[in-house]
């Protein structure tokens, strides 16, 4: 199996809602003007510099935003200008609501299990319901069209609907998700929750928890799972007060290494002791206590929301953003992640701030699939990185976007025109066929 990182192109209508309680950065920079244009191609150079690293690299598509669809199931009926001008009028707040391009995260899309993990040897995805904030539950359908599309054949990929969209099932994706394997033993999977439907644990007290406990034992039966393979680590409340909404802004591992925040999870020594006795010697384990690293500063600088990604010599290498350099306890401690007895041999930093702002890293951008070369031939759609798709989709970026976007630009009718011309075009340049509603 290759591991290919799907990111997220980020959308035309980037712009900073304020729409996440929990997510600090996102709440923060609430109301500013964003750029979309440097987003995506901000987006696009973290593509470049991962495949350039000999590390598989995809791209997923945006979604049509604002989105219509939504607003005509809120009751704005007349054409299409008239809906935007009609809900800018009546209920701004929705409006911001359905513009959101908030898909451009990825690791939110689904949660996603090799052929090598699962019963019936073939990839599973599941896209997530995202149905804790409405912004990101509207996401569901078209995300099920795209990776029907790209993963369409049945004889290497299963894609399951969205888990039913209650508070029961609240499915986050991959951002409460980690697979780790060693050679000589099999995968293990990490789903992580924060809150159960049914049984009273404590929660957080300041900001919600997003993932249920019932969400992700679905995922896993979904997945056909050896249940011995799978763990259900509960995310820790203070971690989630302090602003982790995802496991992963706290935690991230790779194959046989996981670096963790102490407050990534309830009980994170029982934790690695199980996880040493499933995978064996050869796992390692970083863990950064609150003295070395507040969590505050984790939460502003993302160190945990970085891509640890295996490179053709069989080393590791962290893809972490720039914040996390400029920020000396986030620097520090990935500095010792390097120099202690870990895979992990260099960092890189980034910019991706238009991201950041908004609360989404390097590996908020990225959805991990795991590939053999038979699936990866079994993928027609042409999403998989080469420097042409780049000067392709990076053209295509500086014809479409607009260089500013400020709240009050939300209210422009030729925005979403703007956005259907921009996505019909790309749906040609990736071979995706029709999978956004207005194209049927």
């Amino acid at each position: 199996m290759r591991e290919y990182n799907f990111d997220g192109l980020v959308g035309p209508t980037h712009n900073y809602g304020g729409l996440s309680p929990g997510n600090l950065a996102s709440q923060s920079h609430g109301g500013e003007p964003s750029h979309p244009r440097e987003a995506a191609l901000q987006g696009l150079e973290k593509m470049r510099f991962v495949s350039g690293l000999g590390v598989g690299q995809a791209v997923l598509p945006p979604q049509p935003r604002p989105s219509l669809r939504a607003l005509r199931a809120l009751g704005f009926t007349g054409t299409d200008e008239e809906i935007i001008t009609r809900a800018a009028r009546e209920a701004e707040h929705l409006l911001r609501l359905t513009s959101s391009a908030s898909a451009m995260w990825t690791a939110n899309a689904a949660t996603v299990a090799p052929s090598a993990d699962t019963a019936d040897g073939r990839v599973h995805l599941t896209p997530a319901n995202l149905s804790q904030m409405y912004h990101r539950a509207i996401e569901a359908e078209t995300t099920h069209a795209v990776l029907r599309a790209i993963f369409s054949d049945p004889r290497h990929f299963t894609v399951h609907a969205p888990l039913p969209g209650s508070s029961h099932f609240a499915d986050e994706g991959a951002a409460n998700h980690t697979r780790l394997a060693t050679p000589g033993h099999a995968g293990v999977h990490l789903l992580a929750w924060g809150r159960s439907a049914w049984q009273d644990v404590p929660g957080p007290k300041r900001f919600p928890a997003r993932q249920t406990l019932e969400a992700s034992q679905a995922l896993a039966r979904l997945h056909k799972l050896d249940t011995k393979q799978v763990l259900f680590p509960q995310q820790h409340p203070d971690g989630i007060d302090a602003g982790a909404f995802h496991t992963d802004v706290l935690a991230v591992g790779n194959e046989r290494f996981l670096m963790l925040h102490e407050l990534a999870f309830v009980d994170p020594a029982g934790l690695l002791q199980v996880l040493r006795e499933k995978l064996g010697p050869d796992f390692r384990a970083v863990v950064a206590t609150s003295a070395e690293l507040p969590p505050r500063d984790a939460v502003k600088s993302y160190p945990f929301n970085s891509q640890v990604l295996t490179l053709p010599d069989g080393t590791m290498a962290i893809v972490a953003p720039v914040e996390a350099q400029e920020t000396p306890t986030a620097r520090r401690f990935l500095e010792r992640v390097v120099a202690e007895d870990t895979p992990v041999k260099a960092v890189h930093y980034l910019d991706v701030r238009q991201s950041m702002n908004n609360g989404g890293g390097p590996a908020c951008l990225r959805q991990r699939v795991w590939l053999t070369d038979a699936e990866r031939k079994a993928i027609t759609a042409d999403v998989f990185y080469t420097p042409a798709l780049h000067d392709s989709l990076a053209a295509w970026v500086r014809r479409h976007y607009r260089e500013v976007l400020r709240p009050k630009d939300l209210q422009d009718p030729q925005l979403v025109r703007e956005t259907m011309t921009a996505l019909d075009e790309l749906t040609r340049i990736l071979r995706l066929g029709n999978v956004y509603d207005f194209q049927q």
